[in-house]
């Protein structure tokens, strides 16, 4: 019988105007066989909601807990040295005047208590993004970099940093049985499968760090294609998402204007990328496999994170739904389609 290794989710920090309970229901009525709630859909009034409370507003939908979307903690943990103001919409104000050291501490709290609720919940891959560890210069990924001269070598010393400030984060997941999957993704502290490698160098090949694979930040270079089977082994995450390019507009240009900008995210039906290969690619690289055994699941979520600078999101991510649920969550193949022929 043939097997059926994925089902249809969605994440939840697009969604961070919706409560828990709403962002819940909305991804039941979309079709949705489980969810990804963003950390702030977790959060109570002081620290986080009992996890007792999270799981049965689960069940009240019949959802799966498909992990929990902490990249904007995790961005304000390895982005605070640099005193960037892309920390304070993810940072309570109080926090936000304090100094980098002081705000990078409070992170670091917090993402470990984050890690403490994901482990009540039996979550064990939290999808993330480490952010800018090694500094602006070399986020902009620049080639005329002048990255190292007598005094200095700014990927050596942010090797070190990042080695050193996320130890405690990568320890305590790491006694948790937790894997943190690192989205790559430009301006993070790893923008390609060499940059991902380099952090793994770094810290010694540690277990802990993973990937979350996106197709949809794949349009500086390297193909999804590339970037994921050179780190094929580490994907334990996926995001669904599609995008296009407009030719002739440049890509680094300081635009606010979604609709204005080069590459744009749009809907997965009609985007650049051929998202039923991207899934194929998943199931080579052995994602739903690793996920399903470490979960403890049947099936591997395809999770959709999709918007549009055009479509209303709501409408975007239950149309993402729908194409994921009807295209994408597929019976595996059991043998080659040749066995058969000449029986």
């Amino acid at each position: 019988m043939a097997q059926i290794v994925f089902h249809p989710s969605v994440e939840g920090a697009q969604h961070g105007a919706k409560s828990l309970a709403d962002f819940l229901a909305y991804a039941k009525r979309s079709g949705a066989v489980g969810a990804q709630p963003s950390n702030f859909m977790v959060q109570a009034d002081k620290g986080f909601k009992k996890a007792k409370d999270i799981k049965n507003a689960f069940e009240k939908e019949g959802l799966i807990i498909d992990g929990i979307s902490a990249h904007c903690p995790f961005w304000v943990h390895t982005t605070a040295l640099t005193g960037s103001p892309t920390i304070k919409p993810f940072t309570p104000a109080d926090v936000a005047k304090q100094a980098p050291d002081k705000i990078e501490k409070w992170a670091e709290k917090y993402l470990l208590g984050l890690l403490d609720l994901a482990a009540e919940l039996n979550i064990k891959i939290i999808p993330m993004f480490w952010g800018v560890a090694f500094g602006w210069e070399l986020a902009t990924g620049y080639p005329w970099g002048f990255w190292k001269s007598g005094d200095y070598d700014l990927i050596a010393e942010g090797k070190a940093r990042f080695v050193k400030k996320t130890q405690k984060i990568r320890d305590h997941a790491r006694s948790l049985g937790i894997y943190l999957a690192h989205e790559i993704h430009p301006g993070t502290a790893a923008m390609c499968a060499s940059d991902f490698k380099l952090l793994l160098e770094a810290c010694s090949g540690d277990k802990t760090l993973g990937v979350n694979a996106d197709p949809s930040h794949c349009w500086e270079g390297e193909t999804w294609e590339t970037r994921f089977s050179a780190v094929a082994d580490r994907i334990y995450a996926c995001h669904v998402k599609n995008f296009v390019i407009r030719s002739g507009v440049p890509l680094r240009m300081m635009e606010p204007n979604w609709q204005k900008r080069a590459m744009q995210f749009v809907d997965i039906p009609s985007g650049d990328l051929n998202m039923t290969r991207y899934v194929e690619l998943l199931v080579q690289a052995g994602y739903p496999q690793r996920y399903c055994s470490i979960m403890g699941t049947k099936t591997a979520p395809l999770i959709v994170e999709a918007e549009s600078a055009y479509r209303d999101l709501d409408a975007t991510s239950a149309n993402g739904i729908a194409f994921v649920r009807d295209n994408l969550c597929f019976p595996l193949a059991a043998g080659s389609f040749e066995d058969g022929m000449g029986a």
